[in-house]
C-alpha cells in the first residue's frame, strides 16, 4: 500500500550477478499505494540497482499515466480493471518480454501483478513475488502513504460509508480490495476487482488454469505489519466469515477447500512459497532480500 521505505536501501541487494546477459530473465516491478515507478528514492531507486548488479537484465516499473503524478495519482483513483488492461496491454507489446518475466509486485502491486497472471498469459509471467501484498482484501486502513494528508481520511471516511457502492467501487482503488467480512454477500455482489479474481462469483477455468502455470507464486508476510489489516492477507488467509476478530489460514478457506483458483494443487506442488519477515510494511533489509528472494529471480 505504501511507498517504499528509503530507510531501507532496499535492493543494493542485488549486488549479485546473474549470469551471462543473454540467460536473464526480465523484470517485471509495480508499486503500491502513493507511490510511483521512477521515484528516486524507492522504485526507481530500486530499478537503478537491479540494472547495475544484474548486468543485461532488463527491469520494466510499470507506469500508469503519462508522468509521476498521474501514476501516484492513479494508486488511489483509477480503476484496478482499466489498470491491468493497461498493463497488459504494456507487456504484450514489449518485444523484450516476448518470451516470458518474473513479476514482482509492491504492495496492492502484488495483487494487481496475480490479476495480470490471471488474464493476460501472454507473454508469459513465470514466477510471481508478492511483497506485502493483500489477497484476500483488506478490512481497515490504518495507516497510508502521508498519515497526515487529506486523501487518507477522505479515503477512510469513504470506506465506512459506501465501499460497495457503484461510484466509490469505479473510483477508488482501494474500495476494490476492501472485503467486508461482515458483509460477505455485498462483496461478493459488488466487488468489482477483488472478488472477480478470485472466484467469488463462479469459477474462470481461464484465471485458475493461467495461475496454475506459474513456476512459483511467493508471498511475503510482514511479522510487524501496521498497515495491511489484517496482515494474513498477505498470505492468502482472511478473517473467518461474519466476524472480524478471528483470522485463518488460506488452507481453512473455502476458496483453497474448493479450489477455486488452483491455489490447493499449486500448494501440494510446492508452488507456493510463503515468507515471513521481521519489521513493519515493506520494511526490510538487504541481506534478506539478497539471500530470500533473489534466487526466485535467477
Amino acid at each position: 500500500m505504501a511507498a517504499l521505505r528509503t530507510a531501507v536501501p532496499v535492493l543494493a541487494l542485488l549486488g549479485l550477478c546473474l549470469g551471462p546477459a543473454a540467460a536473464v530473465t526480465p523484470l517485471v516491478i509495480w508499486h503500491g499505494m502513493g507511490d510511483s515507478c521512477c521515484n528516486p528514492v524507492s522504485m526507481g531507486y530500486i530499478q537503478k540497482l537491479v540494472e547495475k548488479k544484474i548486468p543485461g537484465i532488463y527491469v520494466l516499473s510499470l507506469k500508469i499515466g503519462s508522468n509521476l503524478i498521474q501514476d501516484m495519482e492513479n494508486s488511489f483513483f483509477m480503476n484496478v480493471n482499466d489498470q491491468v488492461s493497461e498493463v497488459c496491454s504494456q507487456l504484450a507489446t514489449d518485444p523484450r518480454l516476448k518470451g516470458g518475466y518474473n513479476a514482482m509486485g509492491f504492495s496492492q502491486g502484488g495483487q494487481f501483478l496475480r490479476a495480470v497472471a490471471q488474464r493476460c498469459p501472454s507473454p508469459p509471467m513465470l514466477n510471481l513475488i508478492s511483497v506485502g501484498g493483500q489477497h484476500q482484501g483488506v478490512y481497515g486502513f490504518p495507516r497510508c502513504p502521508g498519515e497526515s494528508s487529506h486523501i487518507c481520511d477522505w479515503i477512510r471516511k469513504t470506506l465506512d460509508l459506501g465501499a460497495y457502492s457503484k461510484a466509490v467501487q469505479e473510483h477508488l482503488v482501494q474500495a476494490e480490495y476492501w472485503h467486508d467480512p461482515l458483509k460477505e454477500e455485498d462483496y461478493r455482489k459488488s466487488s468489482i476487482f477483488l472478488a472477480d479474481i478470485n472466484q467469488e462469483r463462479g469459477i474462470n477455468e481461464t484465471y485458475k488454469k493461467n495461475l496454475m502455470a506459474l513456476k512459483k507464486f511467493v508471498m511475503v508476510k510482514f511479522l510487524n505489519d501496521t498497515m495491511v489489516d489484517p496482515p494474513i492477507s498477505e498470505w492468502f488467509g482472511f478473517y473467518k466469515s461474519g466476524q472480524a476478530k478471528e483470522t485463518i489460514p488460506l488452507q481453512e478457506t473455502s476458496l483453497y477447500k474448493e479450489d477455486r483458483l488452483g491455489l490447493q494443487e499449486m500448494d501440494k506442488a510446492g508452488k507456493l512459497v510463503f515468507l515471513g519477515v521481521k519489521g513493519d510494511h515493506l520494511h526490510f533489509s538487504e541481506e534478506w532480500f539478497d539471500s530470500t528472494i533473489l534466487p526466485f529471480l535467477q
